[in-house]
């Protein structure tokens, strides 16, 4: 490693420091390569970590055994890289920030005569385009409270019918279809509509006046639902009284580091008021560094997608990669953008208010993750399991083979997270292996969890720790079995012995242990969404092969096909002749004649 660092380029690029056992500890980007890394070190009179350097980088390198680089055209091609490494690969000494969402804009297209709002997460072509946001919380009842009160066109189709609709004869709609508005006349409402979008009041208070029109006269489900949108659009207030004259859009982004847990707040002002606000936690780590913290905080909300960007950010803290981050997003959107920590003035009023909401749900979040943390401690991992997958497959005699993924996230179950397997390996081993293998290759779209938990034993987690060393991931995975009895396993309710497989070694708890009911519990929600998609996959092939042999394909047939193609959807796809290869001409004709279902 000496020689690798003394001969270093002077370019920039991404450095890799790894353990003796090839487990990636941290990566970091430079401007020059040979500069950065260096400092790291002292030369003489022996080869050594630098002493000046903070407790938390000389435990990373009391560590290191090996150093790997990537090198980069520009700096900040490097920066990109580094945040993407540090997403997929999850390194031991790298903060690790939750994902930002996509959050959703309003956006107008007043190119047209009779423009309508609707809701986008991405970019939208066009010259005369206005968006209204991110809204985290509440856009989607924000929306259709403006087709509520306002008479806008209530639908895309509305305009090609050309005939005045049901939305004109209940007053929702002035039929601009039928010309009965001007083009004029329509662009007051919709002027409208914008500015009860940053005076949301304008709105709250006509839908409770109709909300309390509908509960007297007895609708009382739809003066609920107008009761839910009111509530849904103030959740996108922030109590605020700084306003800023002068109309300006920012972005406020906070991060503090707590003792169970970090916490990110943004606020977003637009035309000089707050109006909206969001927040999300992320896991406490002794590693915090704020300069890693607000680099992959901004560069992860910032996609090249996002509809909308503030020339202006504000963040609570400075950090040290604060101007390579303006040049990247400033490149990425093509407009100069500035990332300031003003001291003084309005703007640091709202910097402060930022970070007392911080200290605010840092003091009020109940840590609903006691068990994660003794989860933890049980099992020795190098993090606490916020977010879990759980792997299971399932089948009967080697058909209708699937696997399911659940996911456990901050105490709760992600059930956007979950996903499905259609597999093909005719082994146990073999389909966990398919299974690992295609959810490694995702991390790059969906990055790894905390914690892996397998269904099996020594076997599967060998190989699981196998694909993630070769795949150079840091992930904590471990196996859960049934105890076995006469090479059987003993499923008997009540004494059901679960044994935990972990790379230190075995562990056997108690049946009454909260902690092994944990780890149950993710189990079985595994084996339950694993075993109800074989069912239902196993119904449509009993149903198939029904079908097969009542035009007299006998099920020795059936099978024969099952066991060169794979699946009924191969089958049905394969032309005659491969068909024809694989039985004979009568049955290609048949197939091939028929279509399955």
């Amino acid at each position: 490693m000496k020689e690798t660092i003394q001969n270093l380029p002077a370019s920039p690029g991404v450095y890799q420091y790894f353990d003796s056992s090839g487990k990636l500890l941290y990566v970091g980007k430079a401007k020059q390569l040979k500069n950065r890394v260096k400092s790291y070190w002292r030369f003489t009179p022996e080869f050594r970590p630098n002493p000046t350097l903070s407790p938390r980088i000389l435990m990373m390198l009391a560590e290191t055994a090996k150093l790997e680089y990537i090198l980069i055209e520009s700096e900040e091609d490097a920066l990109i890289l580094e945040n993407s490494l540090i997403k997929q690969l999850k390194p031991k000494y790298n903060i690790l920030l939750r994902d930002d969402k996509t959050y959703p804009y309003i956006y107008i297209d007043e190119s047209q005569p009779y423009p309508r709002f609707e809701i986008t997460r991405k970019v939208i072509k066009g010259k005369e385009i206005s968006y209204y946001g991110p809204f985290p919380n509440g856009g989607r009842a924000l929306l259709d409270s403006l087709y509520e009160i306002f008479p806008l066109v209530q639908k895309k189709s509305c305009l090609r019918e050309g005939k005045a609709c049901l939305f004109h004869q209940i007053d929702k709609c002035l039929a601009p279809c039928e010309g009965k508005v001007t083009p004029q006349a329509y662009a007051k409402i919709v002027q409208d509509a914008k500015r009860a979008i940053l005076q949301r009041n304008i709105l709250t208070e006509k839908l409770e006046e109709k909300m309390l029109t509908l509960a007297h006269q007895e609708r009382f489900e739809e003066a609920a639902a107008l009761r839910d949108r009111i509530e849904a659009i103030k959740t996108l207030n922030i109590n605020s009284n700084i306003d800023l004259a002068n109309g300006l859009d920012l972005d406020i982004f906070a991060i503090m580091n707590g003792d169970e847990r970090g916490v990110i707040v943004k606020l977003f002002m637009r035309g000089g008021k707050i109006i909206s606000s969001s927040y999300s936690y992320f896991r406490h780590t002794h590693i915090f560094d704020p300069n890693e913290a607000y680099k992959q905080a901004l560069l992860e909300f910032y996609t090249v997608d996002s509809p909308a960007l503030s020339q202006q950010i504000l963040t609570a803290h400075t950090f040290e990669d604060a101007a390579q981050v303006a040049s990247t997003l400033s490149q990425r959107y093509g407009k100069r953008v500035e990332i300031n920590t003003p001291k003084r003035g309005p703007k640091a009023r709202l910097i402060e208010l930022a970070l007392q909401n911080c200290r605010e749900l840092l003091r009020t979040k109940q840590d609903d993750t006691i068990m994660e943390q003794r989860i933890a401690d049980l099992l020795d991992l190098s993090r606490i399991p916020y977010r879990v997958e759980t792997f299971d497959n399932s089948h009967m005699m080697g058909s209708a083979t699937v696997g399911g993924m659940v996911v456990w996230d901050e105490g709760k179950w992600d059930k956007s997270g979950y996903r499905r397997y259609m597999l093909h390996s005719r082994d146990e081993y073999g389909q966990m292996r398919e299974m690992l293998t295609r959810r490694i290759e995702a991390f790059k779209e969906q990055p790894a969890p905390d914690l892996w938990i397998l269904d099996g034993g020594q076997a599967n987690l060998n190989l699981a720790r196998s694909l993630l060393a070769e795949a150079k991931i840091n992930l904590d995975v471990i196996a859960i079995a049934k105890e076995k009895l006469d090479a059987k396993a003993h499923r008997a309710k009540g004494a059901a012995r679960d044994i935990l497989y972990t790379p230190e070694g075995i562990i056997e708890l108690k049946a009454s242990d909260k902690r092994l009911h944990w780890i149950q519990r993710q189990r079985d929600e595994a084996h339950r969404y694993a075993i109800t998609y074989h069912q239902n996959k196993k119904r449509k092939e009993d149903s198939q092969i029904s079908l097969l042999n009542k035009k007299g394909i006998g099920k020795a047939t059936v099978g024969k096909l099952i066991d060169y193609f794979g699946t009924f959807e191969a089958i049905e796809k394969a032309s005659f002749e491969e068909i024809k290869n694989v039985t004979n001409k009568k049955v290609a004709s048949i197939i091939k004649g028929n279509t399955l279902p």
